[in-house]
């Protein structure tokens, strides 16, 4: 049986190396977290201990083949990893997919399934949070990311230090139509009002 490395022993691969493995990828895909925010705030502003990269749900397959070399762990249920199987298209609930090259004894990549309808990918948290599939990604000081109110949006769930960092760094360079996406997701999203809304408007 396959030993699992355990949770907090990571490696994460570098930007630069993101970028070579995924380079002519067939397939869009974007840097998520910590590391999207400063892409889009052109410096690095903390610490991070993983790299966490976004899919298409329905690219799932493609992204599979494309990381040869690599040992995939689907995480079902979240926190409980089982290795992904060939050709298996992973379901709504089964969100991460935690990756480590065969020769190394670390997690170095975690890869997140974003949901898709149509022509428009939406929130697992709210399906009433939605767009364009074209407009979840953008690019940031050279790097695929996932768009920063985007990111943020996700960050405003279980606010910790690090998302609060994140939100105050972002806030004065946010584009007016980004505060205003934001604002109103995170009203769609929290009914009893969200601490971040004031400073937004």
């Amino acid at each position: 049986m396959t030993k699992i490395i355990p949770f907090d022993q990571w490696k994460p691969i570098s930007l630069t190396e993101i970028k070579q493995i995924f380079a002519d990828a067939p397939f869009a895909w974007g840097l998520a977290g910590g590391y999207a925010v400063e892409q889009f705030l052109g410096k690095s502003i903390r610490e991070h201990g993983d790299l966490d990269v976004v899919v298409f749900r329905d690219n799932q397959i493609q992204v599979q083949r494309w990381l040869t070399g690599w040992k995939l762990y689907a995480a079902d249920p979240s926190r409980t990893l089982r290795p992904w199987v060939v050709n298996e298209y992973l379901p709504f609930g089964i969100h991460d997919v935690w990756c480590h090259q065969l020769n190394v004894h670390a997690w170095q990549l975690q890869i997140m399934l974003a949901e898709v309808e149509g022509g428009e990918w939406f929130s697992r948290r709210n399906r009433l949070v939605r767009d364009k599939r074209e407009n979840l990604f953008t690019i940031y000081k050279g790097y695929p990311c996932i768009r920063v109110e985007v990111q943020l949006l996700y960050k405003a769930q279980n606010i910790r230090s690090k998302d609060n960092l994140d939100f105050q760094a972002c806030l004065p360079l946010l584009s007016a139509t980004s505060k205003q996406w934001l604002v109103d997701q995170l009203r769609l999203s929290f009914s009893e009002g969200h601490i971040w809304v004031n400073d937004l408007l």
